[in-house]
């Protein structure tokens, strides 16, 4: 297995540039699961990850010669958990892209229809790729579209010039009123960009040092409380072997809504044009007490019945009270009689948030605490 050696940059290996695909909230550092992965487990063990998110567990793992499952209930952690462990082929992938430039202007009519933010944000040509690549790529089940699906899905918005957008964060949309007024207040355009070109050189970029050779590992599209039991049917009947490590990081209570701050990227796996209710099926920012800890209990209880009898379980989870009290009861209740390690990890303060950035930034918790459970000999 290819691993970074030192003295290289990040991006010097298949694995550094396949690892990040995909800004999202609350990441793993893929050095931390690297870490967790190896002292834990030995190749040819599986790892189990519920609440996968971009699938940095199950990559890591994947990478080290085990086979991992993750699974997440929102689409953008399943396009790039499954582009980065089964990249698709390359030259696929570049005849898809102009397949789908060639097709774009018989778009023109719902590229125009669409509300004002996609004017504001989008120039017209832009606007009708995204619109011929929404509705063509199958990025559920072929992995040549799912793969040009998430680079695309990087770029939708970000720096001016360095995303199709107009000026916005990368890692979260902000809300369509407040983008078109900050637009407006600033006379910003969207920059007018060849998609053909602007991803091409991407896909290169990604391609150039190959891909990462991996064990066998799949993110599932679901929530965990209704996917786990398939799970375990599959090991009962022979097809999948017992996980010997669960490493996770379940959503804190009441920190991020996962649809809000990427709504946009939401619609372009099928999501509704303007952000609304409908989006709690994507993943909300657990307001309920009660109802994160109900989460947390029966997502705990099905993993349980699939871990093997000397299995780790590894939870990252927030410093915040009632996340981690939430968090800390559920593991409690569910492995009773296993011995439960604690150790704070304090967060270094991030950089400072420019002006434009301020709408629905997420608030970032001071430290992060994680559980190691092990069972009793």
């Amino acid at each position: 297995m290819t691993q970074p050696n030192k003295g290289q940059g990040r991006y010097a290996t298949p694995k550094g540039r396949w690892q990040g695909i995909g800004p999202y909230y609350a990441m793993f550092p893929t050095a931390f699961a690297d870490e967790v992965v190896e002292k834990y487990t030995s190749p040819g063990d599986a790892a189990l990850d519920p609440f996968a998110g971009r699938g940095t567990a199950i990559f890591s793992a994947a990478v080290l010669g085990r086979s991992a499952v993750g699974i997440d209930v929102n689409p953008l952690g399943y396009v790039y958990a499954n582009a980065k462990t089964s990249p698709g082929d390359k030259a696929i992938v570049k005849r898809r892209l102009e397949e789908l430039v060639e097709l774009a202007p018989l778009q023109r009519s719902v590229a125009d229809s669409l509300p004002a933010f996609f004017h504001h944000c989008y120039s017209r040509g832009v606007r009708e790729f995204l619109i011929a690549a929404r509705e063509r790529l199958d990025w559920r089940s072929d992995d040549n579209d799912r793969t040009l699906m998430a680079l695309t899905l990087i770029s939708l918005h970000g720096k001016y010039w360095q995303s199709l957008s107009n000026q916005m964060r990368q890692s979260a949309a902000m809300s369509p009123a407040y983008s078109v007024r900050w637009w407006n207040e600033r006379e910003l355009a969207p920059p007018d960009i060849d998609p053909l070109e602007f991803l091409s050189k991407r896909i290169e970029w990604r391609y150039a040092l190959g891909v990462p050779q991996t064990a066998k590992a799949e993110s599932l599209l679901g929530d965990s409380r209704a996917t786990l039991p398939g799970l375990a049917q599959e090991i009962r009947d022979g097809d999948r072997p017992l996980f010997q490590l669960l490493l996770t990081s379940p959503p804190y209570h009441n920190v991020t809504d996962y649809y809000q701050d990427q709504w946009l990227r939401v619609w372009m796996l099928g999501g509704p044009e303007l952000p609304d209710k409908s989006g709690k099926r994507y993943g909300e920012k657990h307001i309920s007490n009660e109802k994160h800890g109900d989460l947390l209990m029966r997502v705990f209880q099905s993993a349980r019945k699939i871990l093997a009898d000397d299995a780790v379980v590894y939870v990252r989870t927030g410093g915040q009270k009632t996340t981690l009290n939430n968090t800390r009861e559920a593991l409690t209740a569910v492995f009773s009689e296993w011995s439960v390690e604690e150790v704070a990890k304090p967060i270094a303060p991030g950089p400072r948030i420019k002006p434009y950035a301020r709408g629905g930034a997420p608030k970032k918790p001071n430290r992060e605490v994680d559980l190691i459970l092990t069972r009793d000999d």
